[in-house]
């Protein structure tokens, strides 16, 4: 088991090594590739009315006159022992890991990421304990009541739950439960758990059962077909013969073996969110990452976008990382 962590710790390091070299490459090489030059990078760092000399003169400032291998050193040193930038009238040392520096608001990249750090995991980890809770109960009781009418009922509502967009459930809830009906806070609510945990989870009750019915419908339908196959297996049947309680045969040797792809999926889901929950956080205005994102986007801000994009694969490559060890734990062939 130690062996099989050991790998897999290294190859995690190893991919995000490269998953900076991509993420490098996509942010300033397709560019190059598809024919900007410096100058173009530049000019989004400059006021409208600046001259070609004044923005010639930005790029070379900023570095990206050099060539790219020596701005992926430049970037992977910032990343290891931090990075210092020259912003005119002062020179700002951004510590280790520096993801960047935007210099629209004049902030290292990664201290703006860690604030806005527990609200996304705030969103992601009440919503996951939702989904996966509902999901999965949903979908054990349709495939043990394949055809009635409570299967039907929660296979639709789950086909609902996947089709529509989280922009338009939250919106609806907001206008019906909030805005109409007062029975919760309407956007922009968000209450630090270190300050008043009872509050911390009302404000956040309405977004978690937004982001979760999405979720849960489809862990509903996938742990429903699971089901529906591992309960005709032969080993279900020699339980039963042997004279098992029907509650131990379903959760000890049914659920367990259809857990493997509802953790991998798990995940997957989980990571995707730390890195931003990008829909929700803006329809409900929470001061997350994903919000975040959206805002840098919007006002062309490379390094607040890189730094997000970095933050959230690193949260994905952990993610797989922990489902990897999961698996060895729950079935110890795959270790080897």
């Amino acid at each position: 088991m130690g062996t099989y962590v050991t790998r897999r710790l290294i190859q995690a390091v190893f991919l995000i090594f490269v998953v900076s070299v991509v993420t490098f490459a996509i942010f300033f090489l397709v560019p190059r590739l598809a024919g900007a030059t410096p100058d173009d990078l530049a000019a989004r760092y400059v006021g409208k009315s600046a001259n070609a000399a004044q923005v010639h003169e930005q790029a070379v400032h900023l570095g990206f006159t050099d060539p790219l291998w020596v701005q992926y050193g430049r970037f992977a040193k910032g990343l290891v022992v931090g990075a210092d930038y020259d912003t005119g009238p002062t020179t700002v040392h951004c510590p280790a890991p520096c993801l960047g520096y935007s210099f629209r608001t004049q902030n290292p990249v990664l201290p703006d990421l860690l604030d806005r750090l527990p609200v996304t995991i705030s969103l992601a980890v009440g919503a996951a304990v939702i989904w996966l809770v509902f999901g999965v109960a949903t979908g054990v009781i349709s495939a043990l009541r394949k055809g009635s009418i409570f299967d039907r009922a929660a296979m639709g509502v789950a086909l609902a739950g996947v089709s529509l967009p989280i922009f338009f459930t939250g919106l609806l809830s907001l206008s019906v439960l909030s805005y109409r009906f007062h029975l919760f806070p309407g956007g922009s609510s968000y209450t630090p758990i270190t300050e008043n945990p009872l509050r911390w989870a009302y404000d956040l009750v309405l977004p978690w059962i937004t982001l979760a019915f999405l979720y849960a419908a489809g862990y509903a339908r996938l742990t429903r077909a699971g089901m529906l196959e591992t309960m005709n297996e032969d080993y279900i049947r020699t339980a039963r013969a042997k004279g098992l309680p029907e509650r131990t045969v379903v959760m000890k040797h049914g659920l367990r073996a259809s857990l493997t792809p509802i953790i991998t999926i798990f995940g997957l889901d989980l990571g995707l969110l730390l890195g931003g929950a990008f829909l929700t956080e803006t329809t409900y205005s929470l001061p997350g990452i994903g919000q975040y994102a959206v805002q840098a986007i919007t006002t062309s801000d490379l390094p607040k976008v890189l730094g997000v994009t970095l933050i959230a694969a690193v949260f994905v490559i952990i993610a797989n990382l922990v489902v990897d060890i999961v698996y060895a734990v729950v079935d110890p062939r795959v270790r080897y």
